[in-house]
């Protein structure tokens, strides 16, 4: 394949799963709407889960064509982006406010969520048999998430799912919390059902898109497919999370830059490996292990800052930026 065409499909892939993710939560949250579900609940499940959808279609894309590498370092490339840049490119623009619940809840559960994906990851060790018993081959450790592995992990999502409804359904009870009813565009039921379906399919062929392209690029470049999805496809499914963090700061909410943040981290992990691991077992190698520990470190950071102060400066969101800088150039040299 020509590399520009594969360059082409990359970028073509990244369009498609952006537009396909808006519509879908734009017909999503207007069905919603039509059936009387709170705007909170919206917020919390149509549109936290339309942010991880490109991550989702690339690597359920990539477990099923078998480009297990490139199904986990997307989503564990997207976590590191989303917490070190995307989060700290907010707090360089304002500082992030954090609330309690924040450091108390959601920031723990997200490193509990990825400790699970570690123990997932461990659970499924094997050691490569040589295919030749008579040469003296490399043996390689490899590391599986499974169907069990992958059920956990949605159990995680299921329990995180129903914690965060209940809870602001109770604030909003209590008066702790305003329905906005503004921030959902209501459409008709048929427009609702187009944007759906059309916004599905596009996620879906955008996704097949960047696998394609992405591993056409590695493939030409003698590039790991572990790094073009950390790298090109991590950056490129986590556009939504930037703009809309990026958005959020620059009026002022934010505790709302965190909050999808550290979302679309937990929904990237339990949602997006668990759906895929279900669907194919996924296989990966120690740099996999080495990423995933690096969101754990990057994600105590996270929480060290937010909890010095209740809020995540200037200073330190330059820290972050240049941490993944750094890390960055060591996924190119190792």
């Amino acid at each position: 394949m020509n590399i520009f065409l594969a360059i082409l499909a990359l970028v073509g892939g990244f369009v498609a799963l952006i537009k396909g993710a808006d519509w879908f939560v734009e017909g999503s949250s207007s069905v919603a709407k039509l059936l009387k579900v709170p705007t909170i609940v919206i917020g919390l499940t149509v549109v936290a889960l339309g942010t991880s959808l490109p991550e989702a279609s690339v690597s359920i894309s990539a477990a099923i064509a078998g480009k297990n590498a490139l199904a986990v370092s997307n989503v564990v490339g997207s976590n590191i982006f989303n917490t070190l840049v995307v989060l700290g490119a907010s707090a360089i623009v304002v500082p992030v406010c954090v609330q309690a619940n924040s450091i108390k809840k959601e920031i723990p559960f997200s490193i509990l969520c990825t400790f699970a994906l570690l123990g997932a990851l461990f659970l499924g060790k094997n050691v490569a048999v040589p295919a030749d018993e008579a040469t003296a081959a490399v043996v390689t450790n490899t590391y599986t998430i499974g169907i069990v592995g992958g059920i956990v992990l949605l159990a995680l999502f299921a329990f995180y799912m129903y914690w965060q409804v209940t809870a602001a359904l109770k604030a909003r009870k209590s008066g702790e919390l305003e329905e906005e009813d503004d921030d959902v565009k209501i459409l008709s039921p048929s427009k609702s059902t187009i944007a759906i379906v059309v916004g599905v399919a596009l996620i879906i062929f955008g996704g097949k898109l960047v696998v394609y392209g992405a591993s056409e690029i590695a493939s030409k470049f003698g590039m790991s497919e572990t790094l073009i999805g950390m790298t090109i496809v991590a950056l490129g499914t986590s556009l939504p999370e930037l703009v809309t963090s990026m958005v959020a700061a620059k009026k002022g909410e934010s505790d709302l830059a965190l909050g999808n943040a550290i979302g679309s981290n937990i929904f990237n992990i339990v949602f997006v490996l668990g759906f895929s691991a279900v669907i194919s077992p996924i296989t990966v190698d120690i740099l996999a292990i080495i990423d995933t520990i690096a969101v754990i470190g990057v994600s105590a950071l996270t929480l060290v800052f937010a909890a010095t102060g209740k809020k995540i400066n200037r200073a330190e969101g330059a820290i972050m930026v240049l941490a993944y800088a750094a890390y960055f150039a060591y996924m190119f040299v190792r």
